[in-house]
């Protein structure tokens, strides 16, 4: 249970900090019922949530698909596939009214860049602490 709350929080950091540097990529927590950093804190606990089960059911499928395209790119084709999953993050996301949404695929790729190279520290981090 330790590790899922882990993971939850690093993904919502990495999600928060990909919305911060990439335009494209939204999480609209203003409006009229906004109180705060209480709101957003939920909102991107939410959409981390999401994103993590997106990860869990969906990528390793798509991975497996990928494989000779992984191969050929020497596994850049890797950070498509994490695109993918962000976009698939913001249509659920649409879909449920959780206020967080990414333009296309660029700001898609960008936003998967971003979250990687903030996840893999955090993670690297909590594994040596743990």
């Amino acid at each position: 249970m330790k590790d899922l709350a882990i993971r939850l929080g690093i993904n919502a950091a990495a999600l928060w900090v990909a919305a911060a540097v990439v335009s494209g990529i939204t999480l609209n927590t203003t409006g009229p019922e906004d109180d705060g950093w209480g709101d957003k804190l939920l909102i991107l606990l939410l959409v981390a949530a999401i994103f993590g089960v997106v990860n869990a059911v969906v990528k390793p499928i798509a991975t497996l698909v990928g494989l000779p395209f992984i191969i050929v790119t020497l596994g850049l084709f890797i950070f498509v596939i994490n695109a993918l999953m962000l976009l698939l993050t913001s249509a659920i996301s649409d879909a449920l009214d959780v206020p967080f949404h990414v333009d296309g695929f660029g700001a898609a790729l960008l936003g998967a860049l971003v979250v990687t190279l903030v996840s893999w520290p955090l993670s690297m981090v909590s594994k040596v602490v743990d």
